[in-house]
């Protein structure tokens, strides 16, 4: 690898558009060397916003040669695990956007040829790299809350996004893996992984084949004792949209947007929310290129690779989810 990391973008949609894109151009250490889209017109507008040096509409094209050290893959939900299968197969490290694959299976077949060439696979959970949820990592793994007993999530969005995102052969599912995904993660990650033994969930959806749910709520139980619910809409009816994530613990609370952390001390409730200055960013920008600089950290070697075997639990409850809703009862893990 040379001094500069060289980095092509597969993908040239929304999350390339707002996050990759923007954050890669203006990071130290990288190159952003290629950009993959099928729409051409837009891939070339892109390229000369961003500064990137060369244009393609074909992955084959964008893989050849030796002008990439990794690639960002940020295609649509059921591309992602072909497209880094083949990104691997040119022996080149991937960051892909969430979910690594549609299936359990399918994160497993990624893990599999990631060994076999020994190269680096990222997901994108950007959420675990946003500065209040560092600060509540800390918070939790210090002990100072006691144990985790619960968390409660939530979306709400106004809007129902069109185009690939409402097919479901396509996109896997509907708001849930749009906006649930990112919080059953994030949940998991912080209650380290516990062992999944249960899920109940009801979905709202039209009918038809490949139509996808609007609405989801979901409950979760893992062992030892923790519970974790979600409740993620996209056709919300109000007058502003909703994020939210709480965790209960046996000696205090925590929850997010912004930080507070309240802890029982002597009995009483006690605010103990750090304080510091206002970020310069947005928590999304801010994630992102936290996200990015871990990445590329794990590329130089400057930081621990862990591969994202976790992704392969995440995705098992993400399937008991879909087939608790589609099936309308209890699913044991």
């Amino acid at each position: 690898m040379t001094d500069r990391t060289r980095i092509g973008v597969l993908g040239g949609g929304a999350i390339a558009q707002l996050a990759h894109l923007p954050v890669l151009a203006k990071m130290r250490g990288v190159e952003l060397v290629a950009l993959c889209d099928s729409d051409a017109a837009k891939a070339r507008a892109l390229a000369e916003r961003f500064g990137v040096r060369d244009v393609f509409t074909d992955i084959d094209d964008l893989l050849e040669g030796d002008t990439l050290d990794a690639v960002v893959v940020a295609t649509p939900n059921h591309l992602h695990e072909p497209h880094v299968l083949s990104v691997l197969a040119r022996k080149l490290d991937v960051l892909c956007e969430r979910p690594l694959a549609l299936t359990a299976r399918g994160v497993e077949r990624i893990l599999a040829a990631a060994a076999r060439v020994d190269r680096k696979v990222a997901v994108a959970n950007n959420h675990r790299f946003r500065s209040d949820v560092q600060a509540l990592d800390r918070f939790l793994h210090g002990g100072e809350l006691g144990r985790v007993l619960g968390i409660r999530a939530g979306a709400y969005q106004t809007v129902r996004p069109d185009g690939w995102r409402i097919r479901r052969p396509e996109s896997g599912g509907g708001v849930f893996l749009e906006h649930g995904l990112p919080l059953l993660d994030l949940a998991l990650w912080l209650a380290d992984f516990p062992e999944p033994q249960r899920v109940t969930a009801h979905m709202d959806r039209a009918r038809g084949a490949g139509a996808v749910e609007d609405s989801m709520l979901a409950h979760l139980e893992c062992a030892p004792a923790l519970s974790c619910s979600f409740d993620i809409s996209w056709s919300y009816v109000g007058e502003e949209e909703r994020w939210w994530f709480e965790v209960l613990a046996t000696r205090g609370s925590a929850r997010l947007s912004p930080l507070r952390v309240v802890k029982s001390l002597n009995g009483r409730p006690t605010d103990v929310s750090p304080t510091g200055a206002a970020a310069r960013e947005s928590v999304f920008l801010q994630s992102y290129r936290a996200e990015l600089a871990h990445f590329l950290a794990v590329l130089r070697g400057e930081t621990k690779y862990e591969p994202p075997a976790d992704q392969v639990v995440v995705t098992r409850v993400l399937e008991a989810i879909y087939r608790s809703a589609d099936d309308a009862k209890e699913v044991k893990l």
